[in-house]
């Protein structure tokens, strides 16, 4: 199946001692870039989020969204830091003796200094946090790559019509191209006869020159390549996968023979057959950006 690389997915779980929450987007990029966003106390677990990541997500920049809520009252511990009030006791004394000041240090006051008393949880369970932030993260991760896949299908449809189109130029300018030779030699013998009129026109040197003419016309192998690479792009987006890589590639050969088609010609329609080829495959490619 084909993947988008935009999405998004969300999911809560709650355990009735904690809440988790996490939302998932995604945009187009080259590689896999994660940004994870989430309380300080989850910190720990990136590690293994980005690894769980991997085993859903090939490419995309990607945000998550982790909201952590702890409903349990009996982990929370008060710590007095002695050292730091100590600290503050000192510098306060010395500003006293400097400054000429009243001492009027008091418990109440000095507990409010920053980092006297602080609030830490104890024997923290790490392993049922995990158990709940991975549920969190495979639901959402999960709702993610749905809507992934329904935009991807789109995607390939969309696709497989743009390739269709290309070859509808491509039989175009395969019919057309032997026609252009076979006017040029017609030009060319009439305007040989018009010169040299009631003498014996020598054919070898004409067909020499229109065969010289031909080797500098042919876009037999650029419209056999181009027709090879949208047969590839096709086989591509029905083989499914992390494959927008591949197609961009491929697309960049499309556009490499379309070039080289239009260097050659100096047939009008042709080249405005080629004008188009180049216009859809650049659209092609526009969409490939948007594949995983």
């Amino acid at each position: 199946m084909i993947k988008s690389m935009t999405g998004f997915g969300r999911s809560e779980v709650e355990d009735g001692k904690r809440r988790v929450t996490v939302e998932i987007k995604a945009v187009n990029h080259r590689y896999l870039d994660a940004s994870i966003k989430m309380p300080k106390k989850l910190n720990f677990f990136e590690s293994a989020i980005r690894t769980l990541l991997k085993e859903y997500i090939q490419r995309g920049k990607v945000d998550i969204f982790i909201a952590f809520e702890d409903f349990s009252e009996d982990n929370i511990v008060i710590k007095y830091n002695h050292n730091v009030a100590e600290e503050y006791l000192k510098y306060l004394r010395q500003m006293k003796e400097e400054f000429g000041l009243e001492d009027d240090i008091r418990v109440s006051t000095l507990s409010r200094y920053p980092e006297v008393f602080t609030m830490d949880e104890d024997n923290i369970d790490e392993e049922e946090i995990w158990k709940a932030l991975e549920k969190a993260l495979r639901g959402a991760l999960e709702a993610f790559v749905d809507t992934r896949i329904k935009e991807g299908e789109n995607l390939k449809n969309d696709l497989v019509s743009k390739l269709n189109g290309l070859l509808d130029c491509v039989a175009f300018i395969e019919e057309r191209s032997p026609q252009i030779i076979e006017t040029y030699k017609q030009k060319l013998e009439g305007r040989v006869r018009d010169m040299v009129a009631d003498v014996n026109i020598d054919d070898s040197r004409i067909i020499q020159e229109v065969t010289i003419f031909a080797d500098k016309v042919c876009v037999d192998e650029e419209i056999v390549r181009l027709k090879s690479h949208i047969s590839s792009a096709k086989d591509e987006l029905v083989k499914g996968g992390s494959v927008g890589r591949k197609l961009d590639f491929i697309a960049q050969e499309m556009n490499r023979e379309a070039n080289t088609i239009l260097s050659k010609t100096s047939d009008l329609e042709i080249s405005n057959r080629g004008i188009e080829l180049k216009t859809e495959i650049e659209k092609v490619r526009e969409q490939i950006q948007n594949i995983e």
